[in-house]
């Protein structure tokens, strides 16, 4: 828990109405922002052409609103912390064979996706490989994690590798005790490894030319998980699962929105948000998650028509001075994803230098530092705001592909034959889908700050006026993840 000490925040009572005004006033000039962007765009570059049940605006002005409202409920409703140190309640156990069988199968699904890759059909959509890749692992596990906890840590294929390699080391030893990590982890390191890894599959993702090519995606895969294996022989499995591994610990902080946990062979319930509360605030957290924000919101823009009339023109640019027309679109590529992550850092950083002002000002690394467990809702509202729609249709290839994972034409269960239904969910849902995980996703990081807010300042009114810059930084990620799922290819 959070704490300071006595006499740390000056005891303060200011009148709420008065102090949130200008966050009111703020709110309502982003709103009014979002009001007058035109409503008529395209749909995400992932769904194709897609028609709104009501008016763009109208999502912006209803997404507005409930921020605010939550906004200004949450100092009256909320006036105790109720996230932190919640209590949890064991469920049942857990058979002991259920942590190496699910690791098993998770060394097998590995092995079959970098056979199907390296040695199968090098067209993307005959493979099994790109929609393991790019939809079941980057889009199904996040889901699944926010549904029903770290689902990744159990069936973690170099996890498992490693677990059972220290094992056999231990027997060999003939002692019971496991072999200890020859190195210490860093402090300072923190969870930079994982913003690397994370900025990197983004770089993969949209920025890569041959990101498609199954063999690559192979290589890649192998060389990543070699990786993997390396950090956890020198610092030790769990401490380089829990920092180190990119997508180990960004599966993690999307299973804390969970109201499920694995721990000491059971399960257990909590209440939903609560674990992130727990969060160790470890050096580069927050840039983790800004990072995995930025990389969304590059996806959504590169559909919109502001970097397709800016793109072009730069890309002629670099090829005078020389560069060839593939480095010269990865150049332009790259710098458009580490702009789109500085924004998404600034505007935290700007949130987090405006709580400066509610009592004593305090640190704005520590404030940096706690605070930054709010924006996992976000990150992952992000995430299932704009991958929806590829995972409701290409995750159904998954029946096909699991049949002839190579491509060579067989069909080993029976299902080769089936193909993606594109009618299976209508425009409508899909964007109900992306509008309710945007405004979920902000809503719960509205709730976690204003909870760490209590903890910090103990007094709800001052919490609550810390938060008046959040808010605002809260209504532009929505407007801009609205603005972003509304961008058409026109």
């Amino acid at each position: 828990m959070l704490a300071v000490p006595a006499g740390a925040i000056a005891r303060r009572a200011p009148n709420p109405g008065r102090r949130l005004r200008p966050a009111a006033f703020g709110a309502a000039g982003l709103l009014a922002v979002a009001a007058l962007w035109p409503a008529r765009a395209a749909a995400h570059g992932l769904v194709g052409r897609a028609y709104l049940p009501v008016p763009t605006w109208l999502f912006a002005w209803a997404a507005g609103a409930v921020l605010l409202v939550s906004f200004l409920a949450l100092p009256r409703l909320w006036r105790t912390p109720r996230l932190e140190h919640a209590e949890r309640t064991r469920l049942f156990a857990l058979p002991r064979l259920l942590d190496p069988l699910c690791g098993a199968l998770g060394i097998g699904m590995f092995t079959l996706v970098i056979a199907a890759g390296a040695a199968g059909s090098q067209i993307p959509a005959a493979n099994l490989t790109p929609t393991a890749v790019f939809v079941l692992f980057w889009v199904a596990i996040p889901v699944l994690s926010a549904l029903f906890g770290d689902v990744f840590r159990a069936f973690n294929p170099w996890r498992a590798l490693a677990r059972a390699a220290a094992g056999a080391a231990t027997r060999l030893r003939g002692s019971a005790r496991p072999i200890p990590a020859p190195l210490p982890y860093p402090t300072w390191l923190g969870r930079w490894p994982a913003v690397a890894g994370i900025f990197a599959f983004g770089w993969l993702e949209l920025v890569f030319v041959g990101r498609e090519h199954p063999a690559t995606l192979a290589v890649l895969a192998l060389a990543y998980a070699c990786l993997q294996l390396v950090g956890m022989a020198c610092f030790g499995i769990e401490r380089w699962n829990e920092r180190g591994d990119a997508f180990a610990v960004a599966f993690n902080l999307f299973s804390r929105l969970s109201p499920f946990e694995y721990r000491s062979g059971a399960l257990w319930r909590r209440p939903p948000l609560a674990a992130l509360a727990d969060l160790r605030p470890l050096a580069g957290t927050a840039t983790l998650l800004c990072t995995m924000i930025g990389v969304t919101t590059f996806d959504g823009f590169l559909n919109g028509p502001i970097w397709r009339s800016a793109s072009p023109s730069l890309q002629r640019a670099l090829r005078d001075l020389g560069f060839s027309g593939t480095a010269a679109l990865e150049l332009v590529l790259t710098f458009g994803l580490l702009a789109s992550i500085a924004v998404c850092t600034a505007l935290y950083r700007a949130g987090i230098a405006g709580m400066g002002i509610a009592g004593r000002a305090q640190p704005t690394r520590q404030l940096a530092g706690a605070f930054a467990h709010s924006l996992a809702p976000i990150a992952f509202g992000y995430l299932l705001a704009h991958y929806f729609s590829l995972l409701v249709t290409q995750g159904q290839a998954t029946a096909y592909l699991i049949s002839d994972p190579f491509g060579t034409g067989a069909n080993l269960f029976g299902t080769a034959s089936l193909k993606i239904n594109y009618s299976l969910l209508g425009a409508a849902a899909i964007w109900y889908v992306q509008v309710g995980a945007l405004l979920g996703g902000h809503v719960s990081g509205l709730f976690l700050a204003h909870d760490r807010a209590l903890v910090l300042y103990r007094d709800p009114a001052a919490a609550a006026e810390s938060q008046r810059w959040m808010l605002a930084v809260m209504v532009t990620f929505t407007c801009l993840g609205l603005w972003l799922l509304s961008a058409v290819n026109t």
